[in-house]
């Protein structure tokens, strides 16, 4: 696997600061010319989860966690039913969607590099917003490379790891510019900190400046731990078993060896912080949820609280998704289903007509042209996703029908492989990038629950062939930056 520079390397510096305030001037000079948005910048506020799936919502028909306040953001807006993220690891699908760019053009491919900033060369949405007038706070799991303390805040209260001490949680705070040394904090749920610290800074005078927040929740990540409020919640519940559970015990049928080697296992794998059963791991990732889905709640109170929620625009999204018990597997990484789909909705009734549901693939690359779209900001050229809100005024099939997936950590403490791959709207291919490599290939409309692999099959070599093609095609239109 290569990560080497390609030639064409001033591609990022399409992506400047300096562009960046070019396109800001053009793009508010015609603002007042397009009818649908309103004069007014809206306020921002860009929830982000931690791994969670696209099916943790009751919004989305799970029959056991109730998320009342995040389905309302879907009711009351627009939610997609197919949105993706482009590489199922914390750090690199937090850089994506800092900076609408793959990890493979960013660098930013995997966990490692804690202390190093982003190449200065690339713009964050939130330095094009402030570059517009907007002041930009985030709270909460700020994990991208050095937690993007080398940029701008004008309220940062945040912590830069995998995980925090749910109970005992360590921060730090800064402010117009600069930030403080960590911080630990005693006996508060983390992510309850974090929100009321956000909200402090909101409840500050700003004048007419509109106000971008990011809550970035850390639950629910390894170890688990849940609210206080919530330690009992979901003991009577019975926990339905995935239909694949088992598998191992038939040598993982179709599956890669690569993937049936790995230590991504409920109940078997031996480390710290992973889960012994699958009535453990689900129960503890549901309660933290709900305590999440209670932290959303307080802020929508507080905007309607202050008349500024329907001047706010909200984008609801999570860095990846995660397995819970498919395969008996926990954690992410891997290009199934259940790891890279993930929960999108956007409410702001002055451009989004509520209940409206799209089925159009869409990707955490698209998160921040969005975000620079809803602020009536266009995105400066190097940004490689594209804003979703055209799709509020009508359905798109062309908007997008294939994409490109991509992980790289290794090695990382499950073994779980390193691969790439190609999805279209109806099939699948995965190339596990490590020697001997290996593949699978999955028709999506007749097995959506990948359980037939089709690589190798005689019957399916023309579509084999095809998909190969539209895979290398993608992946060579995504330039390539070192790591380091």
């Amino acid at each position: 696997m290569s990560h080497s520079t390609e030639p064409n390397r001033r591609e990022f510096l399409q992506g400047s600061l300096a562009l960046a305030g070019t396109l800001l001037t053009s793009s508010r000079q015609g603002e007042a010319e397009t009818p649908s948005k309103p004069a007014k910048q809206p306020n921002l506020i860009f929830f982000f989860g931690e791994g969670q799936r696209a099916d943790a919502l009751s919004l989305a028909g799970n029959p056991i966690l109730k998320t009342p306040h995040h389905d309302r953001l879907g009711r009351e807006g627009m939610r997609f039913t197919n949105a993706f993220c482009t590489n199922a690891l914390c750090a690199p699908a937090r850089a994506v969607a800092m900076t609408g760019m793959y990890s493979k053009s960013t660098g930013a491919y995997a966990n490692e590099d804690a202390g190093t900033p982003l190449p200065e060369d690339i713009p964050l949405f939130t330095d094009i917003l402030r570059a517009a007038g907007y002041e930009v706070g985030i709270v909460g799991k700020t994990h991208l490379r050095n937690g993007a303390e080398d940029r701008y805040w004008d309220y940062y209260f945040g912590h830069n790891a995998p995980s925090n001490n749910y109970y005992n949680p360590t921060y730090k705070e800064g402010r117009k510019g600069k930030i403080g040394p960590e911080k630990r904090y005693k006996n508060v749920w983390a992510d309850d900190l974090a929100v009321q610290r956000g909200l402090k800074w909101l409840d500050e005078d700003r004048g007419d400046k509109p106000f971008c927040l990011l809550v970035w929740f850390m639950a629910p990540h390894a170890p688990f731990y849940r609210p206080r409020r919530y330690l009992d919640l979901y003991r009577d519940t019975v926990i339905p078993k995935p239909a694949t559970f088992d598998d191992d015990l038939k040598d993982y049928p179709g599956k890669a060896r690569c993937f049936a080697a790995a230590e991504n296992k409920i109940g078997t794998t031996v480390m710290v912080d992973t889960p012994r059963s699958l009535e453990e791991i689900t129960k503890d990732y549901y309660a933290a949820l709900v305590g999440v889905d209670d932290l959303i709640g307080e802020v929508l109170a507080y905007l309607e609280r202050r008349k500024l929620l329907d001047d706010t625009a909200i984008l609801h999204g999570s860095d990846h998704g995660y397995f819970l018990g498919e395969w008996r597997l926990f954690d992410k990484r891997l290009m199934h289903e259940p790891s890279i789909r993930v929960p999108l909705m956007i409410r702001y009734p002055r451009r989004i007509k509520a209940g409206t549901v799209r089925d159009e693939m869409v990707l955490d690359t698209d998160l921040a042209p969005t975000l620079l779209d809803l602020a009536g900001i266009e995105k400066p050229a190097n940004m490689q996703g594209k804003s979703v809100l055209p799709l509020a005024e009508k359905a798109d099939p062309a908007f997008r029908t294939e994409w490109y997936y991509e992980y790289f950590e290794w090695p990382n403490p499950e073994v779980t492989p390193p691969c790439r791959g190609v999805r279209t709207e109806r099939y699948k291919l995965i190339h596990y990038t490590r020697d001997p490599q290996e593949y699978e290939m999955y028709d999506l409309q007749n097995d959506p629950n990948e359980v037939n692999n089709l690589y190798g099959q005689p019957q399916y070599q023309d579509l084999q062939k095809e998909l190969w093609e539209r895979l290398e095609r993608l992946s060579a239109a995504v330039p390539a930056r070192r790591k380091h």
